[in-house]
């Protein structure tokens, strides 16, 4: 693999993502997609300042080995669950089937535990479909990595999320919990790696502790 195209940069796991990316040798070229500048530099990192409302208008640029899409919101940054779901799906999904339209043969999501089409919880019901959506789209190999929840130094602060991660720290201890444990964004980052750089063709699930393993080999 030589060209990577990335989605979702600026984020927890998606800055990470960008600079393992940035020092891997699979990859000779970094193509990010993004709303604002990520701050990063590297001669391997090419940035596309773009507008996720015109997909059409960059699709041309969505070429290379792998997509690696990692965007996702709150609804409290968003402003409401139909903002929150343009981020987390309208533009994810789109920004899949152009580049599956163009050839590019590899595609690898972030989703989430629990995520379900049939879900009562928005969030899960959301990333459900967005699961179900890409596996239609014709790339020759899909991974689709569900961790749990996330720990890394975020820009802004989620309270909800830091009280989350507190409680889970102590209950992973428990037997039948410890796949429950939080994962650091980096971790997950190095997942996300490591599957687009797997050989075969298909589509692959990684859930809860494989996310883990996945990310520390």
């Amino acid at each position: 693999m030589n060209k990577a195209l990335v989605i979702g940069a600026t984020g927890l796991v998606g800055s990470s993502l960008v600079q393992q990316l940035l020092t891997d040798e699979h990859f000779d070229t970094v193509i990010v997609f993004t709303r604002r500048a990520t701050g990063m530099q590297s001669t391997k990192l090419v940035e596309h300042i773009v507008d996720f409302d015109a997909p059409q208008s960059w699709k041309h640029l969505a070429k290379g080995d792998v997509l690696f899409s990692a965007m996702g919101t709150t609804i409290a940054k968003a402003g409401s669950k139909e903002a929150q779901y343009k981020i987390d799906f309208t533009y994810q999904y789109q920004t899949a089937e152009n580049a599956a339209e163009n050839g590019v043969p590899c595609y690898v999501l972030i989703s989430s535990t629990g995520a379900s089409s049939r879900s009562r919880i928005f969030y899960s019901r959301m990333k459900g479909e967005l699961e179900e959506a890409v596996k239609k789209l014709p790339f020759k190999t899909i991974h689709i990595i569900q961790p749990g929840i996330l720990s890394g130094n975020r820009q802004e602060k989620r309270l909800g999320e830091q009280i989350g991660i507190n409680v889970l720290n102590v209950l992973h201890h428990l037997p039948g919990l410890g796949s429950y444990k939080p994962i650091d964004a980096g971790i997950v980052a190095r997942a996300m790696i490591n599957a687009a750089t797997k050989d075969g063709e298909g589509i692959y699930t990684t859930t809860l502790k494989e996310v883990f393993a996945l990310g520390e080999q």
